[in-house]
């Protein structure tokens, strides 16, 4: 490395922003936490900071979720890598490149704000006005990303707790979808897909109404769909 000069380029950041959702209430959310601090105190945006010089990527992101969200437990979270962001100016402090993940949870309990963080929420998809930066962007290209998986990859049962029904499986899919679907045609198509779900010997559970309890199922050991569960007519919602 002799004669190399690391001064002959300009430096730059690296950032990790974290889109994490979660069925609540019938509804797609997603984790915000509101900026402390400048720029854009006060505005609602992705949980995230800066990568240290020890981190990976990924580590930095979990550390940051847990910083500014309390949520403790993160070692277990499916966190997939989105894309790279790094358009020149989209950060006012300096050039800033973003390493963006996305995330599925089952519902979980209220997050707390910290860090720079002045407070964290589960918030309804748009329901959170104009993000920071270009948290916009990244929380649609997250969104469209957790759609088209769902329809090639069991990851739908990340929203689900342990043990769930496929009536509660069914509702994932349309609310990520915005889209109703057939439910037998939804039953046998899960059924009939060898490791999505595995039934859960002698439990069921009552939904609501005068029928028989449903029986329970967890998530199988498959990761891929074959055939996929396209949504209707294989469009986006």
């Amino acid at each position: 490395m002799r004669g190399y000069d690391k001064y002959a380029f300009e430096p730059f950041a690296v950032t990790v922003d974290l889109a994490v959702f979660t069925v609540r209430a019938g509804e797609l959310q997603v984790l915000l936490v509101e900026r402390g601090q400048a720029p854009y105190a006060g505005r609602w945006a992705l949980p995230g900071g800066f990568v240290l010089p020890h981190e990976s990527a990924e580590t930095a992101a979990r550390r940051e979720l847990a910083e500014e969200t309390g949520i403790v437990d993160v070692s277990g979270l499916h966190l997939e890598q989105l894309r790279t962001y790094s358009e020149p100016g989209r950060d006012p402090r300096m050039r800033v490149v973003s390493v963006a993940f996305t995330a599925l949870v089952p519902d979980l309990p209220e997050p707390r704000g910290g860090g720079d963080a002045a407070q964290a929420r589960w918030l309804p998809c748009g329901g959170a006005g104009a993000l920071a930066f270009d948290h916009d962007r990244i929380l649609a290209d997250a969104r469209e990303r957790v759609g088209a998986k769902l329809e090639y990859t069991c990851l739908a049962t990340s929203f689900c707790p342990p043990e769930f029904t496929l009536g509660e499986l069914q509702q994932i899919y349309e609310t990520v979808w915005g889209t109703a679907l057939d439910r037998p045609n939804f039953r046998r198509k899960v059924l009939a897909t060898p490791g999505f779900v595995e039934p859960v010997p002698g439990a069921a559970r009552l939904t609501g109404g005068r029928g028989k309890p449903a029986a329970l199922y967890r998530a199988g050991p498959a990761t891929t769909l074959h055939p996929p569960l396209l949504r209707p007519e294989g469009r986006p919602s």
